[in-house]
């Protein structure tokens, strides 16, 4: 199982939300680049950035620091928010990104995700974030009417590889992700998923490693230190 340590990006900024509301944007470190680079020096090979601005524009915000953090640190980066059009890709993997997720572009217009996941395969994920399993969108900020578990299937058949899922309720809340959720997103499709949202402990962990998840994103816990990177990347690693 590998880890994802998260940095989300809001104002150039290194912040957490508490269930993706943007009014309660915490600073979290002092730096986004600094962030990434002490990720690396405990062991990280991986980075999950979200651009919160970018997300909610529906278009690239803070994109020179993203490509700032990945080129300091050296990490992989596997980025989300206000990825919406076939442009914005190139960019980014033009720029040293590794993976893309497209979130609200899954939802709105699954026509560039299937263009998308043809075009580069792998490199492509796909973020279902649920509220009362209903899928959301818009930098969260709207709701559809659409199941997760229906919108893991829609993805799976357009070719996605890698499904990334969030409970929005557990999102930034130390409160332990949802395991039942999860397990059926995995039991429901043969797409590799990683879990985001609520990890606080290595019990988190090992619990989602019996579930047999390809990942895990961490993001408060790490902020926090109620959850140690090299402590956290010990469980993930373990045979």
């Amino acid at each position: 199982m590998i880890l994802l340590p998260a940095i989300d990006i809001q104002n150039g900024e290194c912040v957490r939300l508490r269930r993706g509301d943007y009014g309660t944007a915490e600073r979290v470190a002092e730096s986004v680049v600094g962030a990434a680079k002490r990720f690396r020096e405990a062991g990280a090979q991986w980075i999950h950035m979200v651009d919160l601005d970018g997300a909610k524009a529906g278009r690239p915000v803070n994109s020179a620091l993203i490509q700032k953090a990945q080129e300091e640190s050296g990490l992989s980066v596997e980025l989300g928010g206000g990825i919406r059009n076939r442009e914005t890709l190139e960019f980014y993997f033009a720029h040293g990104i590794t993976r893309a997720v497209l979130g609200s572009a899954a939802v709105q217009n699954p026509a560039f995700v299937k263009e998308a996941v043809r075009a580069y395969g792998e490199r492509i994920a796909v973020g279902i974030d649920a509220r009362d399993g209903k899928v959301a969108a818009e930098g969260w900020t709207q709701t559809s009417s659409v199941d997760f578990l229906e919108m893991a299937k829609r993805m799976e058949d357009l070719g996605a590889r890698y499904l990334i899922f969030t409970d929005i309720s557990c999102d930034g809340m130390l409160s332990g992700p949802n395991l039942a959720a999860l397990d059926q997103l995995n039991n429901a499709v043969s797409c590799a998923v990683i879990a985001s949202g609520g990890v606080s402990s290595v019990k988190d962990l090992v619990n989602l490693k019996a579930l047999n998840v390809y990942g895990v994103i961490c993001g408060r816990a790490l902020y926090t230190r109620d959850l140690s990177l090299e402590a956290a990347l010990a469980v993930c690693e373990k045979i």
